[in-house]
């Protein structure tokens, strides 16, 4: 084996693949838009800078291109990583890497979370990259083949590098990524964030974030940007500060970009924050709402949700410009016989559109794991994906544990919601809701490529959605009030009524392995009593094939 740190050492770079049905794997929409993939790999191109600046790399994105053998052949060390969903795809890599005779550095929140899962890893780095592979530099510096690096210590985001931009195709993606934060002050129960980032919000400087802004423009790439920050506004003085910064930058480069990100609700309360994020054009926002019920929000931790009006919150958020995109999840504890209604109207009365329904998971080392542990309820190896490479994400793999309320009837809530929102006449509903309301006040222009493209790809939805016996009247319905009652959200509504492609395939999708698992449960309650812990366990473990089949039928 040669010395890995030698100058030109050649690093391949592999972001493993998502399943073509997780939620926010939207295909369908990047190919009419003339992209391939929502967002490029970014904890991989951060963990690139941090790597030996000598070596040289190449980065393939599973999503984007096959990994192929020339591509193993070239490299002298491979590098992966990513998080739960990923992980059967991260453990084929490092197998496929094996059987070239390269060894493999792996890393990330899931082989951080569950090393032991990653031991056929050559090289394992744990925690933030900014403390362990500076500890992984100085071990193959003294000639190892092997080895574990963990620190829990916390990264100086201050000091944080500029991602390698340079390694990507910005034709390939829908949007390039920043991260500005880690952490979140908040205490969740079921959230893995406050444990791997803890609960303090720490930032990069203004400056940084401009220096990225400008490394990203002078390579070339215009448009969409996401903060990637599990809640960016973790810290509310800083972030103004930021958003200062970056409206200064835009106006003299004539905004290049416009913006989207993750947040707490109590944005909504921010008048000011609202105003400077529509200052520099930020047009998306994701929220954890989880649910409407306050008794549920209690139990879980989710305190910064309750006593609120969530309708009223995201109107508001919609006066500033910002289309709000939202996380739901059923399975908690006290949930009711009226919890599916109440989550249904909640959807439905507040215009949102891109509604992420999940099955409650619980996460390695969170602390409704360890609750869960404690009472006896959590499965055998529950954050574990099963040896199959098709497992998607918490819409399909949730309730690993025992549950308070029968599991059929949590089951048939979760069918009943995912068919009331994604049923295409309350879609489209909820499209002209949130168009009416919303007040763009948009700074980006495309160039006029862009544009073509864009006429393009409208030319494709008429066709596509237009055209179709199902979704044609409700499309040209939605968008001729719109343009009647608000026409600066015309681009906003054919954006959200595009989105209906990927949600009618990928709720058919779901819906079909939940009514699977409904009808295992039934079939085993005609069979002889078993101990309940064993009995669900095994109908967890059947989701297995049930996901194996359902993917096949779709393949056909």
């Amino acid at each position: 084996m040669k010395n890995l740190l030698e100058k030109g050492t050649r690093c391949l770079i592999v972001q493993s693949e998502f399943s073509k049905y997780s939620f926010w794997n939207y295909v369908d929409i990047c190919k009419i838009a003339g992209a391939k993939y929502p967002a490029a790999p970014l904890g991989l191109l951060t963990a690139a800078a941090l790597l030996p600046q000598q070596w040289e790399f190449k980065l393939v994105d599973a999503n984007v291109e096959l990994l192929l053998n020339e591509h193993l052949e070239w490299a002298d060390i491979v590098c992966t990583g990513g998080m739960l969903p990923q992980q059967q795809s991260m453990l084929a890599i490092i197998e496929k890497a094996h059987r070239y005779g390269r060894p493999v550095l792996v890393g990330g929140p899931d082989p951080t979370s569950q090393p032991a899962i990653y031991q056929s890893a050559d090289y394992l780095v744990q925690g933030e990259g900014e403390m362990t592979i500076p500890l992984f530099i100085q071990d193959i510096g003294r000639g190892s083949k092997t080895g574990e690096y963990k620190s829990d210590e916390k990264a100086d985001m201050s000091n944080a590098v500029v991602p390698r931009f340079d390694l990507v195709r910005f034709k390939d993606y829908l949007q390039m990524g920043i991260q500005y934060s880690r952490g979140c002050p908040f205490n969740c129960e079921f959230c893995d964030i406050i444990e791997l980032y803890g609960r303090t919000s720490r930032t990069k400087t203004p400056e940084q974030i401009v220096l990225e802004l400008q490394t990203l423009y002078d390579l070339g790439h215009r448009g969409h940007i996401d903060f990637v920050d599990d809640n960016f506004i973790g810290n509310k003085r800083k972030v103004k500060s930021v958003l200062a910064a970056i409206r200064e930058w835009s106006e003299a480069h004539h905004y290049p970009f416009y913006f989207s990100t993750e947040s707490s609700i109590n944005l909504a309360d921010d008048e000011n924050l609202l105003q400077m994020m529509q200052d520099v054009d930020f047009r998306f926002v994701f929220i954890g709402i989880e649910s409407p019920d306050d008794e549920i929000l209690k139990l879980t931790k989710k305190i910064n949700n309750v006593n609120r009006s969530i309708q009223k919150a995201v109107d508001k958020i919609y006066s500033y410009g910002m289309i709000v995109n939202a996380g739901f999840i059923i399975g908690f504890d006290n949930e009711t016989d009226k919890t599916a209604n109440n989550m249904m109207r909640c959807i439905q009365d507040s215009g949102i559109c891109m509604a992420m329904l999940g099955k409650l998971y619980a996460l390695p080392n969170t602390q409704l794991t360890r609750r869960l542990q404690r009472e006896g309820r959590l499965f055998e190896n529950g954050s574990t994906m099963r040896e199959h490479k098709n497992e998607i994400d918490q819409m399909t793999s949730g309730l690993n544990f025992i549950t308070t309320r029968p599991r059929i009837d949590v089951l048939q809530d979760y069918v009943e919601v995912i068919k009331h929102i994604y049923d295409p006449k309350r879609y489209y509903e909820r499209v002209s809701y949130t168009s009416v309301h919303l007040k763009p006040k948009y700074h980006h222009r495309p160039s006029v490529a862009r544009m073509l493209g864009s006429v393009k790809a409208f030319l494709k939805l008429a066709v596509i959605i237009g055209l179709d016996r199902t979704t044609g009247w409700l499309y040209w319905k939605t968008l001729l009030k719109v343009l009647l009652k608000n026409p600066g959200a015309i681009e906003a509504t054919i954006n959200l009524a595009a989105m209906f492609i990927h949600f009618r395939k990928q709720s058919k999708f779901i819906l079909d392995l939940t009514n699977i698992e409904i009808e295992g449960i039934k079939s085993s309650k005609q069979a002889p009593d078993h101990d309940l812990m064993l009995q669900e366990e095994k109908i967890y473990e059947d989701q297995t094939t049930n996901v194996e089949l359902i993917v096949d039928i779709c393949h056909r």
